[in-house]
């Protein structure tokens, strides 16, 4: 692995997301950098000024009854439901307040929520909140599962994103691969760099990564 660049969002100058160049394995593909976000989404400040500069993309016609953070988006998720509810963003809850929820995973790695939250999720309008939107796998399978439970998706909001929409949703993001033109997605079949025999550094998923030696 190499050192870490540091690039600045176009949206606000104090959004810093931190890129480590290298052979990384994730759940779903290999990527040639491991995007850090470990302080957007875990300072306070930082976290904020996300949600915030978030928020600015949702149509103001949006409606959003529940946001339901993936990749431990939750404090972002509880100052966006703040931002969303300031700018008028229209909630049907009979509360007129945005509820902001996490899924569990089964062992098999299945999207669910447990009989307490399916209020929250059934007949809802939901808005995916996601640190990172790399092949859409992750995305295509919570709005799959979220469809189960009865709920219609309002939006998709990502720190990061290397697709512009999934399954036909538009995508809001902070940062995108204009961002890193170099950044590359590959299947684990078809990775370039596991055929030029690079060596893998580490495996990676939403809480960080582990070297490989």
């Amino acid at each position: 692995m190499q050192e870490v660049i540091k690039i600045y969002s176009k949206a606000h100058p104090n959004i810093q997301l931190k890129a480590i160049p290298g052979h990384f394995v994730t759940p779903n593909s290999h990527v040639n950098y491991f995007l850090d976000m470990t302080t957007l989404k875990a300072r306070l400040s930082e976290a904020s000024m996300v949600a915030r500069e978030l928020g600015r993309q949702v149509m103001i016609s949006t409606v959003v009854d529940t946001i339901v953070c993936i990749d431990g988006c939750e404090i972002i998720g509880a100052f966006l439901a703040e931002e969303l509810t300031r700018a008028g963003i229209y909630s049907r809850n009979a509360h007129k307040t945005i509820y902001i929820i996490t899924p569990e995973y089964s062992t098999s790695g299945q999207m669910m929520f447990r009989d307490i939250y399916l209020p929250m999720v059934k007949d809802k309008n939901v808005l995916l909140l996601l640190a990172s939107a790399t092949t859409g796998k992750t995305v295509s399978k919570a709005i799959q599962t979220l469809t189960y439970y009865g709920a219609s998706i309002s939006g998709i909001s990502a720190v990061f994103s290397a697709a512009n929409s999934i399954v036909g949703i538009p995508v809001n993001s902070l940062f995108t691969t204009a961002d890193i033109p170099d950044y590359t997605t590959y299947s684990s079949e078809k990775c370039t760099m596991c055929k030029e025999k690079k060596p893998i550094d580490a495996f990676a998923n939403a809480f960080g990564y582990s070297k490989i030696s």
